[in-house]
């Protein structure tokens, strides 16, 4: 029984080399047995030793060696090769593996892509061409196969990254009794006809393009809160430190019709001034306003005295020269001098002396 229980995994890698396996573990547990193979027919066969076992834990579980013809018998012994465990005659053959596709090109016009291989030295008509692509968006691959050795698929968006790869399949039932393929080929990246290190690649001048836009916001932030800033300080800057009129411009008439000379405007003003103050003061106000004139004629009898003019915050409504006079005195509790004056402001009047 021990000829049907044994089961081989026999692999032929492209007619090269052949490499037979057996689970040594399981079915010689205390037993590390012996392999010998031969590729001659008839009466003169030659059997030959394994020249390379595959171990497993150093029990002999297969071995490796040179294709030498299409008929190839195999042969597994105990150690010293005196009892048979099992025995097999087939066509090697049969069990090939193909290599992987050699010189693989890529040819693309628009949406086309025609991809094909260099052709094996043996058993062409026994081989396929199998093509592998995806893009990031497809979950899965798209396969498709032809005849050795080239094949063409249509349908690519050039604003697309695909993946690439391909391998060469063996023919079963008339070629292989197993189904063997080769290994894939390095996969490869293309879009639009342009080799890429990775489909990675294709997303970059977008990241590229949010990179640029989130630094033309912070730019753009920047300079947003920096106006802010100089505004605000400007704001303060004027608290602190009031701009100063320029008399020329508010008293146009003391520059241009007394030649700045401010004891002499203000003394023709004088009246006007005064006429103005009593329409707007109520009652006890005038007679305040007349007593005070009154001392003031008196005290021009007695000799040139200091002149004091006051204004409330009221006339500056009313009277211009109040207005121009306020114009002087951005500020409260100021004390400003001008033209041989001082001027006092507080909140509610200017006293001029």
């Amino acid at each position: 029984g021990w000829k049907e229980a044994i089961n081989t995994t026999i692999i032929n890698f492209n007619n090269e080399k052949m490499q037979i396996t057996w689970a040594a573990r399981k079915l010689f547990p205390t037993e590390n047995v012996s392999f010998s193979y031969t590729f001659d027919e008839g009466k003169r066969k030659v059997w030959k030793q394994c020249p390379n076992y595959l171990l497993d834990q150093d029990y002999n579980a297969g071995c490796l060696f040179k294709t030498e013809g299409p008929t190839l018998a195999i042969s597994i012994r105990n150690s010293n090769g005196s009892e048979e465990f099992f025995s097999k005659i087939f066509k090697s053959d049969f069990y090939i593996k193909p290599d992987r596709p050699k010189n693989v090109t890529f040819f693309w016009k628009e949406d086309a892509v025609t991809v094909s291989c260099n052709k094996p030295r043996r058993a062409v008509h026994c081989l396929r061409l199998e093509l592998q692509y995806k893009s990031k968006f497809d979950k899965d691959w798209q396969s498709r196969i032809s005849k050795c050795c080239s094949i063409g698929e249509q349908g690519f968006d050039p604003r697309k990254c695909y993946s690439f790869r391909v391998r060469l399949k063996r023919l079963i039932s008339d070629c292989n009794v197993v189904n063997y393929s080769s290994d894939w080929e390095a996969e490869t990246f293309w879009m639009n006809g342009t080799l890429l290190d990775s489909c990675d690649d294709d997303t970059k001048p977008q990241s590229n393009t949010i990179i640029v836009l989130i630094f033309l916001l912070v730019v753009l932030l920047m300079i947003l809160i920096l106006l802010i800033l100089l505004c605000k300080w400007q704001r303060l800057r004027k608290s602190f430190m009031p701009a100063i009129p320029d008399p020329k411009c508010i008293f146009a008439d003391l520059f241009s019709d007394h030649n700045g000379n401010f004891q002499e405007w203000i003394n023709k003003t004088d009246h006007a001034m005064v006429q103005t103050k009593l329409e707007n003061e109520d009652p006890e106000s005038i007679i305040e306003a007349e007593s005070q004139h009154e001392g003031e004629k008196n005290s021009d009898k007695q000799g040139p005295q200091e002149k004091i003019f006051i204004f409330s915050r009221s006339d500056e409504n009313n009277d211009p020269k109040a207005a121009q006079i306020a114009c002087l005195m951005p500020t409260s509790n100021t004390i400003a001098s001008f033209a041989g004056f001082q001027i006092l402001m507080n909140d509610d009047m200017y006293v001029m002396f």
